[in-house]
């Protein structure tokens, strides 16, 4: 797999493909969107796209890069949820 910008990474994502950064810091198999091993993102199958919001203001920050991650994402997504309910959430249910 080629390795890509960040917001190229994200487009990859919003079209539902996999895609790896330059670092391989921030992924997606073409489903869930990943900062490191943290699943920040969601993509459905209807497309609409979901953004955990894991950052210090969101409440629950994890690193830098992951909040870099999710500035770029919040963006080009429809919904951002706070991070308890994304992770809680059960939008995923369906696609199992």
């Amino acid at each position: 797999m080629t390795r890509l910008r960040n917001e190229l990474v994200l487009d990859k994502w919003k079209d539902g493909k996999k895609a790896s950064s330059h670092t391989g810091a921030l992924c997606t198999n073409g489903r869930d969107l990943f900062s490191y091993n943290l699943r920040i993102g969601y993509r459905s199958r209807s497309g609409q796209t979901i953004l955990g919001d894991f950052t210090s203001p969101g409440g629950d920050f994890h690193s830098q890069t992951t909040s870099c991650h999710v500035g770029k994402a919040r963006h080009i997504v429809d919904h951002i949820m706070h991070p308890v309910v994304f992770r809680n959430s059960e939008f995923k249910q369906d696609e199992d």
